[in-house]
């Protein structure tokens, strides 16, 4: 007990006796979180429209950024390179839409998801033969995205917050409050909702399917763009991008595939949790880089007990 003892307690008391550096760590978790947020949104919204898993969304975050500091490397200047981006974002869901999907209608979700591995390689030889494979510079300051820091002193102590991160938080409440209004309000919306919750009913009463996929394809091209810029802005724009994308797979497991609401929480949850867990417990016990696994070492044991994620629903089916 007493070489127990300490391992459990001693974390709790650092963060009774530095509040201020628990803030920290409590700030950079919910960064972190929103943007793992932002990556499960995409897969989402293609699951509950197509149930396709769609493996490519993290490679569309690398291409997304790639393209905008690409344009902006060419000449284009920043406030016309991003409409042009989306613009690209676009032409690549209609192009998924009829190259890629329209043939493979009403084939098993094994060979949708093999289609979406194969788009993800594409778009690794199309990028790296666009834009090469070093790492670029995000143009935060050309977009207009603050670069500075406030700092505060709480509790007698210091805490920094970067301006972008913030400018990040908020874009991303913005994004997805848009989302969610277009969800639930609009009449697109509500076809998407329809063929997530009974897909043949919706083709039934004349819900384009190739609509809606290009639709939902084009949304996630968005997300992809806005989670690009700003792990762009912390990190730099380059393959390794897809990397950090793929930590929205955990994400999924917790919050459930077909759940929007589990995808902000689950992120939120993740991003949380591993910060405080890396500088609390990490570090000190196991030399850190806990961050590398502890998502998944998480949604592992969620599964055990809950296979269809804390928001995800049970399904039963009959035999």
């Amino acid at each position: 007990m007493d070489f127990i003892h300490p391992i459990l307690i001693k974390p709790f008391q650092d963060m009774v006796e530095a509040p201020d550096f628990l803030l920290q760590v409590l700030w950079e978790g919910i960064v972190s979180g929103v943007l793992y947020a932002l990556i499960a949104l995409g897969f989402v919204l293609i699951f509950k429209s197509s149930r396709i898993f769609n493996f490519a969304q993290g490679i569309m975050v690398v291409f997304a950024a790639l393209t905008l500091v690409g344009l902006h490397q060419k000449g284009v200047p920043a406030w016309l390179a991003l409409p042009l981006t989306l613009g690209v974002m676009f032409l690549l869901a209609v192009g998924i839409e009829r190259i890629v999907l329209r043939p493979l209608v009403n084939q098993p979700d094994i060979i949708l998801f093999m289609a979406t591995i194969g788009i993800t390689l594409f778009l690794i030889g199309l990028g790296e033969t666009i834009f090469g494979g070093e790492n670029k510079r995000m143009i935060t300051e050309e977009l207009g995205i603050p670069t500075g820091s406030y700092i505060f002193e709480p509790f007698g102590g210091l805490v920094m917050i970067e301006q972008r991160d913030i400018t990040a938080v908020v874009g991303a409440v913005v994004l997805v409050a848009c989302l969610l209004l277009f969800l639930n309000k609009s009449k697109m919306g509500r076809a998407i909702r329809a063929l997530g919750d009974d897909h043949q009913a919706a083709l039934s009463v004349g819900i384009s399917l190739s609509t809606i996929w290009v639709l939902v394809w084009f949304i996630a091209g968005m997300i992809a763009l806005a989670t690009g810029i700003v792990w762009g802005a912390r990190a730099g724009v380059s393959f390794a991008l897809e990397v950090i994308a793929l930590k929205a797979l955990p994400v999924l497991m917790l919050g459930g595939l077909e759940s929007v609401s589990g995808a902000i929480i689950g992120g939120l949850m993740i991003g949380i949790l591993e910060k405080l867990f890396e500088i609390y417990w990490g570090q000190p016990l196991l030399g850190g880089n806990t961050e590398s696994w502890f998502a998944y070492m998480l949604a592992l044991v969620v599964l055990l007990f809950r296979p269809q994620g804390l928001f995800g629903e049970r399904i039963i089916e009959r035999v």
